[in-house]
């Protein structure tokens, strides 16, 4: 196991109301990990990063970044790190420009001509003032005010709200080009753009209902999560037992199930028993997410097919 950059143990925050935004939240991302993560709305996630960043501060449990909890981390440590909140507001009155040279006096590690290029790709203006930015412009601003800072930690909530898919592109390379750049960078980012998340994230966590639902490398979910359907010629049975399967439903004569693949052995085992027809389909992150997520219902027990979700499938 490599260094742990940002450790989440055992968080809980509960709001006035008694609202429960996170709960035994547990959550590890080592050095130069891309960790993506993806939630329904309301699941807990931007919560959780701002415990993380030390503008709330947990009921209980304890969220560190570079061994420091940021409630109390000294400027030093601060200035290693980079965030970027889902509602980002710069000032209004101060150019690009100007925002540049006020943030360089705050960071040792500032790349001023590293902000110049970034304006210049991103066809965002050098002299205009923030403020008449259009709202996509003002988000690639504050990226670019990040990325500038080389950070050795990049916190990211809805990094690409607002932006085009073109510009969300741009973002995907800007972000592998600042973990390339700087050695052992580590970037923790919020979205629900899944399909850019299978483009950049080596590690993938699911947040539902303020816990980490599930934790694992990309790679290697997407090449073990299949969909199966098993067609019955004649009269499907009332119940097929699937191995792996983490959800199972039913349509007419054909059986479908999301699965863990265990190899073909115990599913040509299953063809041979039932009679049926095999089909495997491969899946994209987005689909599974919809597939063990979008049926649920917010309020209710969450259960999958009468069972909690099992994140060590």
């Amino acid at each position: 196991m490599g260094e742990a950059i940002i450790e989440i143990r055992k968080v809980t925050k509960i709001f006035r109301g008694r609202v429960v935004a996170v709960k035994d939240l547990d959550l590890v991302v080592e050095r130069g990990a891309v960790y993506g993560l993806i939630g329904r709305n309301g699941s807990g996630k931007t919560t959780m990063l701002r415990l993380l960043m030390g503008l709330l501060k947990p009921d209980d449990g304890a969220a560190r970044i570079l061994g420091w909890d940021f409630w109390k981390a000294p400027r030093s440590v601060r200035e290693r790190v980079a965030y970027i909140s889902q509602m980002q507001r710069l000032p209004g009155g101060m150019t690009l420009e100007d925002l540049a040279r006020y943030l360089k006096h705050f960071n040792q590690k500032w790349d001023h001509e590293h902000a110049r290029r970034l304006a210049e790709l991103w066809n965002l203006p050098w002299k205009r003032a923030v403020g008449n930015l259009s709202n996509g412009e003002q988000r690639r601003a504050a990226l670019l005010l990040a990325f500038a800072s080389r950070p050795e930690v990049l916190v990211l909530d809805e990094p690409a709200a607002g932006l085009d898919v073109i510009s969300r592109r741009e973002l995907v390379t800007q972000i592998l080009d600042a973990v390339v750049e700087n050695a052992g960078c580590t970037v923790l980012l919020s979205t629900h753009t899944i399909g850019d998340l299978e483009r950049i994230a080596d590690h993938v966590g699911v947040i539902r209902r303020g816990s980490l639902a599930l934790s694992t490398p990309l790679e290697d979910f997407l090449n073990k999560t299949r969909r199966v359907q098993f067609i019955f010629e004649s009269d499907s049975p009332s119940h097929v037992s699937i191995p792996g399967a983490l959800r199972t439903y039913r349509d007419g004569a054909v059986w479908n199930a999301i699965v863990q693949w265990t190899g073909e052995g115990e599913l040509e085992a299953l063809r041979v028993s039932t009679g049926a027809r095999v089909q495997v389909f491969p899946m994209s992150l987005e689909e599974i997410f919809i597939e063990l997520f979008g049926n649920e219902n917010p309020g209710g027990d969450g259960n999958i097919m009468g069972q909690p979700f099992n994140a060590n499938h």
